[in-house]
């Protein structure tokens, strides 16, 4: 079967200008088109643009999607060079989760301050508890904004 930009662009759930445009910047060479030079997007184009989409969502920079597009259309003499592209990109990807769950877990602590601020009605009832005193869960995050073992008012 034979799906429009449109069509495609609605299957994967992003604007046909997103097509249009990684179509423009080299990303789509195995997309056919009709003899008016009309994009003919077929079944399995939906999972080459999937993974653009989730190498675009991991933070690829477009010319470096293009690379791994030209080096997937090379065929297999290509193989190790893809890995090693997914594999950079899976350890920036983990390197940006580790920083987005430090910043949840500053967050998670902000809310539980707040809360226990507005149940005592002064954030003054924080001010000299100790390490114990602060759920286990919250602990490292309190460290955190400390940057040291001694108490600080946060």
């Amino acid at each position: 079967m034979i799906y429009t930009v449109g069509e495609m662009a609605k299957m994967l759930g992003c604007p046909a200008s997103t097509l249009r445009y990684y179509d423009k910047e080299g990303l789509l060479p195995f997309v056919e088109r009709s003899p008016g030079g009309i994009r003919m997007f077929r079944k399995q184009d939906y999972e080459w643009l999937q993974v653009i989409t989730c190498l675009k969502r991991a933070g690829m920079k477009i010319k470096d999607i293009r690379v791994y597009i030209n080096m997937a259309m090379q065929g297999d003499k290509t193989i190790e060079s893809r890995l090693e592209l997914f594999t950079r990109q899976r350890e920036a990807v983990k390197a940006q989760m580790a920083e987005l769950q430090e910043t949840l877990d500053i967050l998670d602590f902000k809310c539980w301050y707040y809360e226990t601020a507005k149940h005592a009605g002064t954030t003054d009832v924080l001010l000299n508890l100790s390490a114990e005193e602060i759920p286990e869960q919250h602990r490292a995050a309190r460290l955190s904004l400390c940057q040291s073992k001694k108490g600080c008012d946060i």
